[in-house]
């Protein structure tokens, strides 16, 4: 699906969530201006990285995970939310599966600016 056009029915979390299985890797589920709301499944050790001209919400919708910064770590349990600030390099870690939204502009990278193997294809929408 390329973009999202307003339909007669609500979006399920919880079923989108299950149209996918792999660990970071988001999916798009609707657009708003241009930011995009994507769904992620985390477990493990991301990478450093950082995203220079945006800000990145993480929110839990299950599980637990953890923002690792430099200098701090701010744990999240599910219904709760963060704002990582633009250009702060940042690190996600989830002991366990946990399924997040992510609200960023359309065309983030997931790594940012630290790329590699964990880098995910952009726009894939479910």
């Amino acid at each position: 699906m390329i973009g999202y056009a307003m339909t007669d029915s609500a979006i399920n979390l919880c079923d989108k969530l299950t149209r996918f299985s792999e660990h970071w890797s988001p999916r798009v589920i609707a657009e708003m201006n241009d930011y995009q709301f994507k769904l992620a499944k985390l477990q493990g050790e991301f990478v450093w990285h950082a995203h220079a001209d945006t800000d990145e919400v993480f929110i839990v919708l299950q599980g637990a995970m953890t923002l690792q910064f430099r200098d701090k770590a701010i744990p999240l349990a599910a219904g709760e939310m963060y704002v990582v600030p633009k250009g702060v390099e940042h690190r996600p870690v989830a002991e366990q599966e946990c399924c997040v939204m992510l609200v960023e502009p359309r065309g983030v990278v997931n790594t940012g600016d630290a790329g590699g193997a964990y880098t995910a294809q952009n726009d894939v929408w479910v």
